[in-house]
Formats: structure tokens, C-alpha cells, sequence
């Protein structure tokens, strides 16, 4: 039984509250059980000077956690004058994801700043970002949008969502909380479009390697999952 009680492949409760920030062009409060995600997304009419005059757009992600997101309190990284590793690690990651559904050419030379900032943190706060991320990078392209400077359509190729999965007391099981993370044998990330297409899978064996039967079983968990956090940002942002 995991902790939680929940079935092997039953996620944690799934929300995006949107419009969560009258600043933001768009902006989106994500909650995968216990962990809250704040996503906004800020656009410049701009571009990095390495893509002036590419006739090119760029989508980029920031990512960080409040000093109360954990159960003791953690020192803000600009108290220290730089960022940790795990940190741009998983920024790196969300800027990925999002770009991969992205047409950069359809967006113009215009820069979208997606931050996310963990507001409590329970396990899968990067899979949860990505997620939230799109809705708020959504929003971000309406509004846009509606001031007739893009096409939504031309612009987004896909959905994109992400979801971890682990292998728990021998278990294959979708959406680890922090009490399962914290313990699992393998722990993975999956984050895949709506179409089914893998952006990028993280999975590493605390312990024993895993083996490719059980790689199997946890790719097929994380389908099932991001085909379910799709058709919720579909329903969020209809």
C-alpha cells in the first residue's frame, strides 16, 4: 500500500487555477497534491542578442522555491549570490519542454519568460511546473493573441505535461509524492506532448538498476498519467 493509499497508477489531485496574477500576461497556480506551483509568464518584445534578426522568438524558463516550500526553512539562493546546481538543472528542463511545442518562427522576435515558483513543495515540483507552465505559457499566447500580434494556432504545436513515476516497495507506481520519493528503489520524470511524443525522461536507480521490464512499466504508467494532465489543460484552458 502506498502511503498515500492510493492505487498503483492513481495520480494525486490535479488543479490549475489561472489568472492568479493581474500582472502576468498569463498565469497559473498548479497543485499536484500537496505541492503548489505559482506560474507566470512575462513577455518582452525582445529577443537574447543572438536571435536579433533571426526572425526568431524565444520561450525560456526560471524556476525556485520559497524558504518555507519544504518542512524547515531554506535561505533564498540571491542570499547566497548564485543559484544551485539542481536549480538550473531544473529550470533548463522546464525552458526545454515548453520550446518543444513551441513554432519560434510563428512567435516573432518576441521573448516569453515562463517563472515558476514552488509555493509548497511535496514531491514532483519540476513535473508540476512543466504542466502548470504550459497553461500559464497558453494564457501568455492568448493574450497575445487577442491584441492580434500572434496565432495561438501557429504558435503551439502540442500540449505538453510532465509526470514522474518510481518503482516503489517493488511496485511500479505514477505521480511519487515526497514520502514515496524520499524512499523509492527508481524514481523517473516523463515529459511528453499531448500526441504522445517523449521531450525527455530522467530516471535513476537509487539502488539496485532497474531493469527494461520494469523501464516498460513505467514509461506505460507515464503515458497514462500525461494523457490525463493533457485532457486537464485542455479543460482549463477551453
Amino acid at each position: 500500500m502506498r502511503p498515500s493509499k492510493r492505487q498503483s497508477d492513481e495520480m494525486r489531485a490535479i488543479s490549475f487555477e489561472r489568472g492568479i496574477s493581474k500582472h502576468a500576461e498569463g498565469s497559473c497556480l498548479v497543485k499536484f497534491g500537496d505541492t503548489q506551483v505559482l506560474c507566470t509568464a512575462s513577455l518582452e518584445e525582445k529577443v537574447p542578442s543572438w536571435l536579433r534578426n533571426s526572425g526568431k522568438g524565444w520561450v525560456t524558463a526560471e524556476y525556485g522555491m520559497l524558504p518555507r516550500s519544504t518542512g524547515d526553512r531554506m535561505r533564498r539562493e540571491a542570499s547566497s549570490g548564485k543559484q544551485g546546481g539542481r536549480t538550473l538543472e531544473i529550470q533548463r528542463l522546464i525552458g526545454r519542454s515548453l520550446r518543444s511545442v513551441v513554432d519560434l518562427k510563428a512567435l516573432g522576435e518576441m521573448q516569453i519568460t515562463v517563472d515558476c515558483d514552488v509555493l509548497q513543495a511535496d514531491g514532483g515540483t519540476r513535473t508540476a511546473a512543466i504542466t502548470g507552465g504550459f497553461v500559464a505559457l497558453h494564457d501568455c499566447l492568448s493574450w497575445m493573441q487577442a491584441r492580434h500580434m500572434i496565432s495561438v494556432e501557429r504558435v503551439l504545436k502540442d500540449h505538453v505535461a510532465a509526470i514522474s513515476c518510481g518503482i516503489y516497495e517493488d511496485t511500479p507506481v505514477l505521480d511519487l509524492d515526497y514520502a514515496e520519493d524520499s524512499a523509492a528503489a527508481t524514481d523517473a520524470n516523463f515529459v511528453m506532448t499531448g500526441k504522445g511524443g517523449i521531450v525527455e525522461i530522467q530516471g535513476t536507480a537509487e539502488g539496485e538498476p532497474f531493469s527494461e521490464e520494469q523501464f516498460q512499466a513505467l514509461l506505460a504508467l507515464a503515458k497514462t498519467g500525461i494523457s490525463r494532465l493533457v485532457e486537464l489543460q485542455k479543460m482549463a484552458v477551453s
